[in-house]
C-alpha cells in the first residue's frame, strides 16, 4: 500500500503568498519533468479562454483531469504561459513524502486539504482565494490518480460546492465578477518504441509470478494474460478460489466482497455505487480512534489490515471495463502496465519520452445556489461532459496524426 493515509494528527499547510518561489520553480519545470518523468515537451492550448477570466477579476477555479502523478508540475506550465502563478489543493499525503517535496509544493502554492474527514481550514482558504481572486485554484476533482487518460473517474463535488460558497460571499461583500470552472484537459502522449519500453517491465512481472517470459507473445495479449493472473491471484486470498464471469464482473463482485463487510461493521451507508466514494467513508470511520491513541496494538494493526482492504478496493476499480478492447492506442497499453507495476511494487517507472498538451476550455458560470431536488450536481455533470469532450477530441488528434 502507498502512504497515502497516516494515523499521525492532522495540521493543516498554508499555501506560500509570494511570488517568487512560484516565478523560479516555474521555469525549473521543463528540467524537472524531463528528468522526473520523462516528459520533452509541453503545448498549452486555450490559455486566451483563462486570460480572459483573469481580466474580467473572476474568481477561477482550474479543474484538470488527474492521470499521472506529473500533472501538478505539468500545470506550472500553465501558469506560465497564462503570466499568472497557481494556487492548488493537495491531498495531505503529498505533503508526507519527504521533507524536500513537501517545501516545494508549498512554494508552488498549493496548501493540504485531509480527504479522511472534514477540512474547514482548508475549505475556509480554499473559499478565500476564490472570494479575492488572488490566482486561480486548481482542483483535480477525481480525487486521485487514475492512470486513464482516456478515462475520467469519478468526478467529487468539492470544485461546484467551493465555488458557490465564494459567490456568495463576493456578492455579501458587493464584489463584482464571477465564479468560473474551467475544464482542463491535459493528455499525454508516448512517442517510443513500446514493445521495447514495457519488454523489460513485462519480463519482471512474470518473473515475479514465477512464469517464463512471455515474450513470444503478442503485448496485448501479454498484458491481457498478466492482469488476468493478477485478478486470480486476489481472487485465491479472498474466495479461496478464482472465480467465473469477465474480468469487469469478477473485479466488481471482488470489490463488494472485500468492502461489504468492513461497512457492515463500521455502519456505513452502501447507497452510493462509486467506490471512491464508500472506500472515503470507510477511512473517516477507521482512522479517528488510530489518530487519537484510544486503541491497543492489536486494534491498531487490524485497523490498518482494513486501511490495506480499502486500498486494494480502490485500485482495483481504477481498471476500467473494456480500456483494452479493440485497437487501443498503445498509452492505453502503457497505463496498464505501469498500474500492474505500481500495484505490485508501490512505484512506477518512468517510460519516456512523453509530450503532453494542456487543452483549457470556455469557462463554466457557476450559481450561487443549487436547485433543491437535483440528483446530481449540473455544474459537475457540465464539467464531466466537457472534459470527456476535450480528451476525446485529444485522442482524436493523436489517432489522426499516427494514420500513414
Amino acid at each position: 500500500m502507498q502512504p497515502i493515509v497516516f494515523d499521525d494528527r492532522y495540521e493543516f499547510i498554508p499555501p506560500h503568498r509570494g511570488a517568487l518561489w512560484p516565478w523560479v520553480l516555474e521555469r525549473m519545470g521543463p528540467w524537472l519533468v524531463r528528468r522526473e518523468y520523462g516528459i520533452h515537451r509541453v503545448t498549452c492550448r486555450g490559455v486566451e479562454h483563462l486570460r480572459a477570466s483573469l481580466d474580467a477579476g473572476h474568481g477561477i477555479i482550474l479543474a484538470p483531469n488527474h492521470c499521472r502523478p506529473s500533472d501538478p508540475i505539468i500545470m506550472g506550465e500553465l501558469a506560465r504561459a497564462s503570466g499568472s502563478h497557481l494556487f492548488t489543493m493537495a491531498s495531505w499525503s503529498a505533503f508526507r513524502q519527504n521533507w524536500l517535496q513537501s517545501r516545494l509544493i508549498r512554494k508552488t502554492g498549493a496548501f493540504s486539504v485531509y480527504r479522511e474527514g472534514m477540512d474547514r481550514k482548508a475549505l475556509d482558504c480554499a473559499t478565500d482565494i476564490l472570494v479575492r481572486a488572488e490566482r486561480p485554484l486548481v482542483i483535480f476533482s477525481e480525487g486521485m490518480i487514475s492512470r486513464t487518460n482516456d478515462r475520467l473517474s469519478v468526478l467529487q463535488e468539492g470544485a461546484s460546492f467551493l465555488a458557490r460558497s465564494a459567490l456568495r460571499q463576493r456578492s455579501r461583500n458587493g464584489m463584482k465578477g464571477e465564479v468560473v470552472i474551467h475544464p482542463v484537459a491535459i493528455k499525454y502522449r508516448f512517442e517510443g518504441d513500446l514493445k521495447a519500453t514495457l519488454e523489460p517491465v513485462l519480463t519482471r512481472i512474470e518473473t515475479r509470478l514465477s512464469w517464463a517470459s512471455q515474450s513470444g507473445r503478442p503485448l496485448r495479449r501479454r498484458i491481457a494474460r498478466i492482469g488476468a493472473a493478477l485478478l486470480s491471484l486476489k481472487e485465491i486470498e479472498y474466495f479461496d478460489q478464482p472465480q467465473a464471469g469477465s474480468l469487469y464482473q469478477r473485479t466488481a463482485r471482488l470489490i463488494d466482497h472485500i468492502l461489504n463487510p468492513l461497512e457492515a461493521e463500521w455502519s456505513l451507508s452502501t447507497n452510493n455505487p462509486d467506490v471512491v466514494h464508500r472506500v472515503r467513508q470507510l477511512r473517516t470511520a477507521i482512522l479517528p480512534d488510530m489518530v487519537n491513541g484510544e486503541i491497543n496494538d492489536q486494534e491498531r494493526d487490524r485497523r490498518w489490515r482494513q486501511l490495506a482492504d480499502c486500498y486494494l478496493a480502490q485500485q482495483l476499480s481504477l481498471y476500467p471495463s473494456g480500456y483494452l478492447e479493440g485497437h487501443p492506442p498503445v498509452e492505453r497499453l502503457l497505463e496498464t502496465v505501469e498500474r500492474f507495476e505500481e500495484d505490485l511494487t508501490d512505484k512506477a517507472s518512468n517510460h519516456p519520452p512523453l509530450e503532453v498538451v494542456i487543452q483549457v476550455d470556455h469557462p463554466i458560470s457557476v450559481p450561487a445556489r443549487r436547485v433543491r431536488g437535483e440528483q446530481e450536481d449540473p455544474v459537475m455533470t457540465t464539467l464531466r461532459e466537457r472534459l470527456e469532450t476535450l480528451l476525446s477530441r485529444l485522442a482524436e488528434d493523436i489517432k489522426e496524426s499516427r494514420t500513414p
